[in-house]
């Protein structure tokens, strides 16, 4: 029984248990997250039958908010979502720091929301004010929406594929932003410099790749190709947010690429990501580091 779940404000969408830090070795394999009114549990192994019924069951008794518990199975072909209680709800509505997102459940692995970089897209918000921002491989451009809300002048957002660009596109719209300011350029970051360059120079830049895409990205290969580019992109002073998501890959290893790469650009401080994601070995989960980009005459 999973026992870990503290009393929590419903309101918002937010993980309720992070198994997969390792902190509780024997449920290494479990994530349960809230978007309102879905309880979502991710399994990245097979569970007994009677162990998920016990954690339904509990599970029910969080919130009388909930309407539904769902399970999607990232240990299976496809991560299938299966409704376990409830009502069958795929189609919802996130809530965070007062911004919506749209939420797909059971139409891809990822629902449409990191939660874990809540804290990372809220000091956006802070930091964006009169700011041309560049988001690299922006998904569904949740830091865009961000942005806006924080007055960034202009956002640009940059992903390969064109259906996640147009789901951010329904974000900005869902909080009745003013499309007038948000670029999209479904584009290769890697072959694309030139266009990213035409929209600059940019104050702020969020750089959130994927760990590996097959015949895309290998960030451990990659990282430094963005790097290095940053002269190119940056206003004198601009804050750059580099983040990196692989558990073999620590902070040292962006702090050095940073340093070999892009020496002026300054280290200022790390992010963390919410309480609730603990990780049993540091530097596992997600990492943000903040640098102010202050070339040197």
């Amino acid at each position: 029984m999973i026992e870990f779940i503290q009393p929590c404000d419903f309101s918002e969408s937010q993980r309720l248990f992070h198994g997969r830090g390792h902190a509780f070795p024997e449920l290494s394999h479990v994530n349960i997250d809230w978007f309102d009114p879905v309880i979502l549990i991710s399994l990245y192994q097979e569970v007994e039958a009677e162990w998920l019924a016990e954690q339904i069951a509990q599970l029910r008794m969080l919130t009388d908010k909930c309407q539904s518990i769902q399970v999607q199975y990232r240990c299976r072909k496809f991560a299938p979502c299966e409704l376990v209680w409830g009502q069958d709800i795929s189609n919802l509505t996130a809530l965070e720091h007062g911004l919506k997102y749209h939420i797909n459940l059971g139409k891809a692995q990822n629902s449409g929301l990191f939660l874990d970089m809540r804290n990372g897209r809220e000091w956006v918000k802070q930091h964006s004010e009169n700011k041309r921002v560049l988001n690299l491989f922006s998904y569904t451009c949740a830091f865009s929406v961000a942005a806006l809300a924080g007055n960034a002048s202009k956002v640009v957002n940059i992903d390969m594929s064109k259906s996640s660009l147009t789901k951010g596109r329904e974000n900005h719209r869902l909080n009745h932003q003013d499309l007038n300011k948000v670029i999209f350029e479904g584009v290769d970051i890697f072959k694309s410099y030139g266009r990213l360059k035409k929209h600059g120079p940019y104050q702020l830049l969020i750089s959130d790749p994927p760990s590996f895409q097959k015949g895309s990205v290998d960030i451990e290969r990659d990282y430094k190709k963005i790097i290095r580019r940053l002269p190119d992109l940056m206003s004198d002073n601009g804050d750059v947010l580099l983040c990196l998501n692989s558990p073999d890959l620590n902070i040292e290893f962006l702090l050095a690429e940073v340093a070999r790469e892009c020496p002026d650009c300054e280290f200022q401080y790390q992010l963390n990501a919410p309480a609730v994601f603990k990780e049993a070995h540091e530097g596992k989960g997600l990492k943000c580091l903040y640098f102010i980009y202050n070339p040197q005459v």
